[in-house]
Parts: structure tokens; C-alpha cells; sequence
């Protein structure tokens, strides 16, 4: 009975070293091995706010702490449009800023100059000049509206931006929350005819939804 004990104590001792390799590999089956990237699939869960804090820290981080990598293409694409168009948009405002500036002086001291070093000249259309645009009046009421639009596409392009960021934020947490949602193909909608009995026996049609989970 001692030696029966002794086995049984050994075997049991044996059974969780057995069922390791030296590859850091288990059995869940008798015949289907797993390694500890498949087991940490099966048991790991992403937090939902340590992706959140991850993504406002770096954008994409929360992607990549839910291993959506396939995500960041779109995440880094939509910021690098973005910042794109922010610098563009910008740099037109300044210039058109500085154009009318330098317009608005030179009308009041009546030194409009057709010199290329002059900023409003710099600007201008390829094949423009000062009288084919209708004169230093009128091109200077332009350049205004065109600063004024270029104001308005640089805010528009940061809001964007901004956009693009919370977007980020709210995708790195729902897609921790939805980790382990069932998606296979066991979900199902049925929709079915019925005949209903009512309680003086008469018979009504009816429609069925059924939602197998």
C-alpha cells in the first residue's frame, strides 16, 4: 500500500512537467500541442483603459496593445494626411498674410512695385501681374479672402486632426472591450412564419425572430 501511495505520489508530481516540452509547448489533447503565444491568446484579455492611456500617450499604442497591427496603417495614414494638410494649409495662410501685409503698406505709402521681391508679386499666379488681377486695390481685397480661406482649411484640417485622434482613442477601447465577443458562426437570425392560437382557439400568422447565440 506504501509503494501503491509513493506511485501515485510520483506520477502526480510528474504530470506538469510531462506535459511541457522544452519549447515551452502543452497538451490540451492527447495529440494537439500548444505553444505559449497560442496559450496566451486563448487567456489574455486587453484592459480597455490601459489601451486607452496607451493610445493618448502614442497614437496607435492602444492598436498595438490589442495586437490589432493590421490597424496601424490606417491610424499612422490618417495622422501623417492630417499633419500633411495642417503644414500645407499653414504655410498658405502665412503667406498670403504676409502678402496682404506687405500690399496694404505699400497702397497707403503708394509704392506698389511690380519687383518679384515684393511678397504679393511672389505669389501670384504664373503669367499674372498686379493689372491683370484689376489693379493693387483689387488684388489686395483677394489676397485677403484667400488668407481668410487658407485661415479656415488650416482649423478645419487641426479639428480633423483632433478627430482622427479621439477616433483612435475610441477604437483601442471598444475593440478591448469587444476581444473575446463571439463572432463565429454559431450567431444566427432566423426569421420564420408561425401560427398563433389565441385563447378562444382562433388562429392568427405571426413572424418569428430567432437569435441563436
Amino acid at each position: 500500500m506504501k509503494r501503491l501511495l509513493i506511485y501515485i505520489l510520483i506520477i502526480c508530481c510528474a504530470l506538469p512537467v510531462l506535459a511541457q516540452t522544452d519549447n515551452d509547448s502543452i497538451y490540451l489533447s492527447d495529440s494537439i500541442p500548444l505553444t505559449q503565444k497560442e496559450i496566451d491568446r486563448l487567456f489574455w484579455k486587453p484592459d480597455p483603459m490601459r489601451a486607452v492611456w496607451l493610445g493618448a500617450v502614442l497614437p496607435g499604442a492602444g492598436q498595438i496593445y490589442n495586437r490589432s497591427y493590421w490597424k496601424l496603417p490606417i491610424v499612422y495614414g490618417g495622422f501623417m494626411g492630417c499633419i500633411y494638410a495642417v503644414t500645407w494649409t499653414n504655410n498658405q495662410y502665412i503667406g498670403y498674410k504676409d502678402a496682404y501685409r506687405d500690399i496694404y503698406y505699400d497702397i497707403q505709402n503708394d509704392a506698389v512695385s511690380d519687383s518679384p521681391d515684393k511678397s504679393y508679386n511672389a505669389i501670384l499666379p504664373e503669367g499674372y501681374t498686379i493689372q491683370s488681377m484689376g489693379g493693387a486695390s483689387t488684388y489686395k481685397n483677394r489676397l485677403k479672402e484667400w488668407q481668410n480661406a487658407s485661415l479656415r482649411n488650416r482649423d478645419l484640417s487641426i479639428l480633423v486632426t483632433v478627430a482622427v485622434y479621439a477616433l483612435s482613442l475610441i477604437d483601442a477601447y471598444v475593440d478591448a472591450q469587444l476581444f473575446d465577443f463571439d463572432i463565429s458562426n454559431d450567431l444566427s437570425l432566423n426569421v420564420s412564419p408561425q401560427i398563433y392560437y389565441d385563447m378562444q382557439n382562433q388562429r392568427t400568422a405571426e413572424v418569428k425572430l430567432a437569435i441563436s447565440f
